[in-house]
């Protein structure tokens, strides 16, 4: 069996594919995502951006073969 890995989307990619890459992870629509992401951003008051670039940085992007 194949080990699921979170990685970052080039298909689904906005900005850097972070959203994207969550939800082909968890197989839900990218847009859900997108939109859980800004709501959350908005309450906590613009700490889900800072967080979105961290997140940047420690997802990889998958290698193409």
């Amino acid at each position: 069996m194949e080990e699921k890995k979170l990685y970052r989307s080039e298909e689904n990619a906005i900005l850097a594919g972070v959203c994207g890459g969550i939800a082909e992870y968890f197989n839900v629509d990218p847009t859900f995502v997108r939109g859980i992401w800004i709501l959350g951003t908005l309450i906590t008051f613009f700490t889900g951006i800072i967080f979105y670039i961290i997140l940047i940085f420690i997802i990889p992007v998958r290698e193409q073969l």
